[in-house]
């Protein structure tokens, strides 16, 4: 009697034992889960709000907005990408800055996706994208006196420092 009682308590551990990891194992791929760094990608449906173009042709110059209710829209470059933000009523009345979760722009350099409020600018450079004379993005400050001694380029600007005047003035 004694010999059954301690062969179910083994069971009972090993059953406990094997939930343990279980949760361990599967919990912090659970929670990663919901913090997606970056969107998908476009399919080769997708098509650029702001001038028409199909995305998925320029994954050099990608750029991309989500909103809090999971909508994404992909861009053939971060000039079209600002203009879409500093006027997104005209584009989709019905959506406004504040419904943003996140927005990516593709680095010139290492050609990954990268936070566009974090990136640094370059304006008016040798380099064009799809759409003519882009801001180029980069990840990091340190590249863009780098780049502009390669390929010009008339400023050096920070997210907040994008206007439409100035992404007018790539057009």
């Amino acid at each position: 009697m004694a010999m059954q009682q301690n062969v179910k308590q083994r069971k009972k551990g090993v059953q406990y034992l094997w939930i343990v990891l279980l949760i361990c194992g599967f919990l912090p791929l659970a929670l990663a889960r919901g913090t997606e760094v970056e969107p998908a990608g476009p399919s080769a449906k997708d098509k650029c709000p702001v001038c028409g173009m199909f995305v998925a042709k320029y994954p050099d110059f990608l750029a991309a907005i989500r909103f809090q209710d999971g909508a994404k829209f992909f861009f053939d470059g971060p000039k079209d990408m600002f203009k879409y933000y500093l006027d997104i009523t005209k584009y989709h009345p019905e959506r406004k800055q504040s419904d943003i979760k996140a927005m990516d722009v593709t680095d010139y350099y290492t050609l990954s996706r990268i936070n566009a409020y974090e990136a640094t600018y370059i304006v008016d450079s040798d380099i064009f994208g799809p759409m003519g004379r882009e801001l180029i993005p980069l990840a990091q400050e340190s590249d863009a006196q780098d780049f502009m001694k390669d390929h010009g380029g008339k400023a050096v600007l920070k997210f907040k420092d994008v206007t439409l005047p100035v992404v007018k003035s790539l057009d």
